[in-house]
């Protein structure tokens, strides 16, 4: 397998609702594994993810866990996940997705670099930055 890198996302309990958001969005198959299949069946986070990885037929991964309670979630401003491509379609059909129900704060439209871009929060908080080339 080569390296990769891969975008991980912390949720405050519901990795599970955004990862199967995530499929409705780009597909793919995704695994999940919660707490209670690690040996914590009969903790309060039982039913909560202890890890999750969608991969995509289009190459994508994305990987996402629920914060155990020990932990303080710390949602953060300083990353965003971008999705890069030439496939008008595919990537305007991801874009009507990710911001179904979230918040717009740059239109999908022609940028003056020339490539049509758009950036969009979704309704989990993550913000996405859509980009298709040579439009």
């Amino acid at each position: 397998m080569p390296t990769r890198l891969n975008p991980y996302i912390s949720f405050d309990g519901t990795a599970r609702q955004a990862m199967e958001f995530y499929q409705q969005v780009f597909g793919g198959n995704l695994q999940v594994s919660t707490y209670g299949d690690v040996g914590a069946s009969g903790e309060p986070q039982a039913d909560k993810l202890m890890h999750s990885m969608l991969e995509t037929d289009s190459g994508f991964t994305l990987m996402a866990s629920d914060v155990p309670p020990a932990m303080q979630h710390q949602p953060g401003g300083n990353i965003s996940v971008s999705v890069t491509g030439d496939d008008d379609a595919e990537l305007r059909g991801y874009w009507t997705k990710l911001s179904a129900d979230g918040t717009v704060a740059v239109p999908l439209e022609k940028q003056m670099w020339g490539d049509v871009f758009g950036m969009c929060t979704d309704k989990f908080g993550i913000t996405w930055m859509v980009n298709i080339s040579g439009q």
